[in-house]
């Protein structure tokens, strides 16, 4: 039986298929000055105040803690609230902060100074798949001798062949390329799971029993985590920096 099979360390480094942002919001945060040797900071309104619009909240004094700002001038607090708050402070801008994940990273991706802006950000940075791309085309340097020839043996056959291994290959003659289509992505615990009853360490495992050489095994590992849908390797394509090159 062989052993199995762990996800190698180097999968721990920086993903270089990561691009785009995932999970992109808006947060509505107030930049507020107070003492005059300190900089400025910014909290979120409380959770009772969300109805005031913007022109009730700039350069209006408000009341504040390391959690959350309160607008003080003609507001209503009640005691419990005023009592958590231990500073004071004038509002000087309403910021839109714009957050994103990367691989569950979160982000600070930016601050607009109104919804619209932010929100016009967020319409640039996603599409309706929330991802900014899903199809690479990368170098066959990425890949050893035993991986190409696995590729090439695979798709040389004229019926198509179905792995069950969650990815399929194909064949492109004019480019000399070999083409991945990546299914159930992104291939994470929580994902794999929910849609195959499985962690990834299973797949790994069956993907590496079923012949697919580890270093195939990993690219399309880094591929899938990311996201991506359709992966290319092309002996004319350019390398992709960050990624393991086996030959010149």
């Amino acid at each position: 039986m062989n052993p199995t099979h762990q996800a190698p360390a180097l999968l721990t480094a920086p993903n270089p298929f990561a691009r785009g942002y995932d999970n992109l919001r808006i947060k509505r945060l107030l930049m507020i000055t107070y003492e005059d040797d300190c900089p400025p900071c910014f909290r979120p309104l409380h959770d009772s105040q969300p109805h005031l619009p913007d022109d009730e909240l700039q350069l209006f004094p408000c009341l504040f803690n390391d959690d959350f700002a309160l607008i003080s001038e003609g507001q209503s607090i009640p005691v419990e609230l005023h009592e958590r708050c231990q500073s004071a402070g004038l509002v000087r801008q309403v910021i839109y902060a714009v957050m994103g994940e990367v691989l569950n990273e979160r982000y600070h991706v930016g601050d607009l100074y109104s919804l619209e802006e932010a929100q016009a950000m967020v319409h640039r940075l996603s599409f309706e798949t929330g991802h900014y791309s899903r199809a690479w085309e990368i170098s066959t340097a990425h890949l050893p001798e035993e991986a190409m020839l696995y590729l090439e043996e695979w798709v040389s056959h004229s019926a198509p062949r179905q792995t069950g291994l969650l990815f399929e290959l194909f064949a492109l003659p004019d480019c000399c390329g070999i083409g991945c289509k990546l299914i159930g992505t992104p291939w994470t615990d929580a994902n794999l799971v929910k849609i195959e009853g499985r962690p990834y360490s299973s797949l790994r495992q069956e993907q590496l029993d079923a012949g697919t050489p580890e270093a195939l095994v990993n690219v399309l590992y880094l591929a899938a985590l990311a996201d991506v849908r359709l992966l290319i390797f092309d002996p004319e394509a350019a390398v992709l920096d960050g990624l393991a090159i086996f030959y010149e």
